[in-house]
C-alpha cells in the first residue's frame, strides 16, 4: 500500500518515543502534536518528549509544554 493509491487513508500511529530516536508500534502515516493537535508526518516527526511521551510539531510547541511542564514534566 502506498500513498497514491484510492483506497489509501490516513491513519495515526502509535509511536515509543525515545532517546534520540523512536519505535513505531502501531504502524501510521501521522502522529499528534500534544500541544497543537495538528497531525505530523511519522517521517517529518523531530520533537517528542521521552518522560511524557508526547511529540511536538515544531520547537515552538516544544518550548510552550516545557513551559508549561518544566523540564521533568512530572
Amino acid at each position: 500500500m502506498n500513498i497514491f493509491d484510492k483506497s489509501f487513508s490516513p491513519s495515526e500511529a502509535q509511536v515509543r518515543y525515545l532517546d534520540a530516536d523512536y519505535v513505531v508500534l502501531k504502524p501510521g502515516s501521522f502522529v499528534r502534536c500534544a500541544t497543537t493537535g495538528v497531525p505530523i508526518p511519522i517521517d517529518e516527526l523531530t520533537y517528542w518528549n521521552v518522560d511524557r511521551q508526547e511529540a511536538y510539531a515544531d520547537a515552538v510547541a516544544a518550548h510552550e509544554a516545557f513551559k508549561r511542564y518544566g523540564l521533568s514534566g512530572r
